[in-house]
């Protein structure tokens, strides 16, 4: 009897031993998470360290201590040969602004997306930041100062008429009474064609709908930024000219959101530096030339 009791406590113990042994294995395995990461060692939350969710960093970049590349988002219209435009061959963005702002990105070491939009709402993306930037020879003025930073300024182009060629009943700006004259929404040859006394204004969504109504009669005369105009007249040889002087004094910057003082600080030098490259009068031998 004392036998079988000495067995069956040898059992109870034994048994103790085990159970307490399984215990203590699962209390001491660690949690994981969903993706299988230990919770106490789960990755740090990308978002909140400005990386896309779901992606991690280059290595070598984390291992140095700095953020992942951001992108830069740029707003342009590529409708204002010769500035920007589309090549019908590549679908790319090309012109005097397109060539400029890559040239400034590489100098300022920015990721630049470009995308273009209808010249208003580019400028109406921008006030509301949706976008960080935009050059699309966006005339410096004081009402869009009160919406944007602006750049240094890097092309001078004053506004001018052009018409139908042939045209004599046109000289300048003092013939426009009662005629129909013609400009982008948004731009400031809007403004002055608003501003003429006497004359039916006509917006159009973009200028090459304008000349193409100018070259079709069924306006009288388009007021555009000066290389704008002589843009238009190159591709329409024998279509289209200017009348006049240029009647305003006006310089073309890459507008940047009002919240974005850093990324001015870094456009300004790198500006700056293309400027000082001979690189802009390059570009303006490649696109305006003879204009």
């Amino acid at each position: 009897m004392k036998k079988i009791i000495f067995v069956l406590m040898s059992i109870l113990m034994v048994t103790s031993l085990v159970l307490s042994a399984c215990s203590q294995s699962k209390t001491t395995e660690p949690a994981v998470d969903e993706q299988g990461y230990p919770m106490d060692q789960a990755p740090f939350d990308q978002a909140d360290q400005g990386y896309p969710a779901g992606e991690m960093p280059p290595a070598e970049q984390v291992d140095a201590g700095y953020p992942a590349p951001i992108s830069v988002f740029v707003g342009t219209d590529a409708t204002f040969p010769p500035f920007e435009m589309v090549d019908e061959t590549t679908k790319e963005y090309i012109g005097f602004d397109m060539d400029l702002i890559r040239a400034i990105a590489i100098e300022a070491g920015l990721d630049i997306v470009i995308e273009s939009k209808p010249f208003d709402i580019v400028l109406s993306d921008l006030e509301l930041c949706k976008i960080d930037m935009a050059i699309a020879a966006i005339t410096i003025t004081e009402e869009r100062k009160t919406k944007f930073l602006f750049s240094e300024p890097y092309v001078d182009a004053g506004q001018i008429i052009t018409v139908k060629a042939g045209n004599t009943s046109i000289t300048g700006k003092a013939d426009l009474n009662g005629k129909i004259i013609g400009a982008q929404l948004g731009t400031t040859g809007e403004i002055e064609a608003k501003a003429i006394e006497g004359v039916e204004y006509k917006p159009y969504d973009t200028y090459d709908l304008a000349f193409l109504d100018l070259i079709n009669g069924q306006i009288d005369a388009v007021i555009a930024d000066n290389p704008t105009a002589l843009g238009f007249i190159e591709m329409n040889p024998g279509k289209l000219m200017t009348v006049g002087e240029v009647f305003t004094s006006e310089f073309y910057g890459i507008a940047i959101c009002k919240d974005r003082q850093d990324l001015l600080d870094k456009i300004n030098p790198a500006l700056n530096a293309v400027i000082e490259s001979g690189y802009v009068e390059e570009l303006a031998a490649k696109y305006l030339a003879g204009q």
